[in-house]
């Protein structure tokens, strides 16, 4: 055979090895004995579109990490049969995997590349489409599966979403009185323990409404609301925004002042209240009369603050207020739990401290009488 027949040859060989290759490796380079690239598949040049690959030297367009002692053409071709792990030189510098087959005749090699665990970052970078990848590539289904994973993936996201605004919805409820909006008993007994808990210093206001009873008797359970309603309103535009105003029952309140324990401060806020519940509110074409008496006791006056015992002790200033005439605020002092002045300490209702007869106004005008 001549030496022209010989190169024509060679030549069909190598026509057909690319034929193949474009056929069914997409990502393939071929290398001629020097390591200058001879052809590359489609999706292989599409990464660098606007560099044409062929003609450059192999090693000027991958960088070789591993194996890293390959530095020339002949350390190459010995690496056949290993994992070879590359990066595309220049932006961005997408990571391969590779394998290597040399041609007979020490004419070059074949490379066939893949993304490996790149791939997604592939498709992001080179708007990568099925069409780019083998037919019997497996990176497709693998593309299906992860945005299947992903779809799942946000519709749990907002499915845990929904239920945990559900669940924080059903809890505020379930810490909420649905008639005022304020926090109720159990909020109420969950921040006191968890103050008490923390060591935090704290003052707990109990408040009682006086004169509340005759106003849903003489008007109706409407007026009442529409009053409760107001009273929470003054009582939350008299206190902070981190202090907790609660509905323990019908018309009693109590209110935790977070770090607050100085006296006169808790004394201007009880007044204000007191002095606004004082204002005659309007219902229709009635007025409804109530005042409010207050009774305090501070965390710093117990040595082991305990939530049943300071509640009581609050109630026992309270009911020391009423028993010195309504619209009052006291603070506990230790010779009212020895006097037994509450209720619900003493089990009786001590005849001072039962409610008196009267209307508001009369009450009003028996409070004004009093020396200040």
């Amino acid at each position: 055979m001549s030496d022209m027949q010989r190169i024509g040859a060679e030549a069909q060989n190598i026509g057909d090895v690319q034929a193949l290759m474009d056929a069914f490796c997409p990502m393939h380079v071929i290398l001629d004995a020097s390591g200058h690239i001879v052809h590359v598949g489609a999706t292989l040049q599409k990464l660098r579109a606007s560099l044409p690959l062929e003609g450059r030297g192999f090693l000027d367009v991958f960088e070789l990490r591993r194996p890293q002692s390959v530095k020339t053409m002949d350390e190459l071709l010995n690496s056949a049969g290993l994992k070879l792990h590359l990066r595309l030189r220049g932006e961005p510098e997408t990571a391969l995997k590779g394998a290597l087959a040399p041609l007979a005749d020490g004419r070059g090699a074949v490379l066939n590349l893949g993304f490996g665990i790149s791939l997604l970052d592939a498709v992001r970078d080179y708007a990568l489409v099925s069409s780019d990848f083998a037919a019997t590539d497996l990176a497709i289904e693998m593309l299906y599966l992860v945005e299947a994973k992903s779809a799942a993936m946000e519709a749990s996201r907002k499915l845990n979403l929904r239920l945990q605004g559900a669940m924080i919805a059903a809890e505020e409820q379930a810490f909420t009185d649905t008639l005022t909006g304020l926090k109720n008993r159990r909020a109420m007994d969950h921040v006191l323990a968890r103050l008490i808990e923390a060591g935090r210093e704290f003052a707990l206001m109990h408040i009682d409404l006086d004169f509340f009873k005759a106003v849903n008797d003489t008007l109706c359970h409407a007026a009442g609301d529409h009053v409760l309603q107001n009273v929470a309103r003054i009582m939350v535009e008299e206190t902070r925004s981190d202090d907790t105003v609660a509905r323990v029952g019908g018309d009693e309140f109590v209110i935790l002042f977070d770090g607050l324990t100085d006296r006169e401060t808790l004394v201007r806020v009880a007044e204000r209240i007191i002095q606004k519940l004082e204002v005659p509110m309007p219902f229709g074409a009635h007025m409804c009369h109530v005042s409010a008496s207050c009774g305090t006791v501070l965390s710093v006056s117990h040595d082991a603050p305990d939530a049943v015992r300071m509640l009581a002790d609050a109630d026992l200033a309270l009911y020391a207020s009423k028993h010195a005439g309504r619209a009052q605020h006291s603070f506990f002092r230790l010779e009212m739990r020895e006097a037994g002045m509450s209720p619900e300490i003493s089990g009786v209702i001590p005849a001072a401290v039962a409610p008196r007869k009267g209307t508001a106004g009369e009450a009003e005008n028996r409070r004004k009488d009093r020396p200040i």
